[in-house]
């Protein structure tokens, strides 16, 4: 069966869930699954329930760091490195096949956070029995090009509108 790329993308809630919930599927189906987050570190839910399906994990950003646009350079070149060495282990991880998800890979592309060069490659390059999922909220020309499916998450309402924080198990 030939392995597809997938790219979630928008202003709307639901990239990672969707994103997630492939992952839920195909470890359950025996699948070897990878999850590359960029921009993200802090504790969430989903972490505890991905250890215990076997899922490599993979995520971080310069410490105390908080969102790209407050990050110092040093924080800022610090995060460009966390994130190639993650998706180089990912990539070496996932060369026997299976599902690589990349979350937020668009966003960290767009701020300048990771090597285009070693995306290109993984892209040109990707073993024929990996399956791979790209999340984020802008659209990237060059990868949109290699989507086999590209649904764009759109934003009608979202309670963030309204002063409501994200709940601990539904957004976070």
């Amino acid at each position: 069966m030939k392995s597809l790329n997938h790219v979630y993308y928008g202003s709307g809630k639901g990239k990672t869930t969707a994103a997630l919930g492939l992952i839920v599927r195909a470890a359950g189906c025996g699948v070897n699954c990878v999850l590359v987050q960029f921009l993200k570190d802090s504790k969430c839910g989903e972490l505890d329930s991905l250890g215990r399906l076997g899922v490599a994990v993979f995520r971080g950003k310069a410490p105390d760091a908080m969102f790209s646009k407050d990050m110092t350079p040093e924080q800022l070149a610090q995060t460009r490195e966390i994130h190639n060495k993650n998706l180089t282990d990912a990539i070496a991880l996932s060369k026997s096949g299976g599902l690589l998800v990349l979350d937020e890979l668009l966003d960290a592309v767009k701020l300048e956070l990771v090597d285009e060069d070693i995306i290109r490659d993984l892209l040109n390059n990707k073993p024929e029995n990996l399956e791979l999922v790209i999340t984020g909220h802008t659209e990237i020309p060059w990868i949109f090009e290699k989507g086999d499916y590209i649904t764009e998450m759109r934003k009608l309402r979202h309670p963030y509108d309204s002063g409501i924080m994200g709940r601990k198990g539904i957004e976070f």
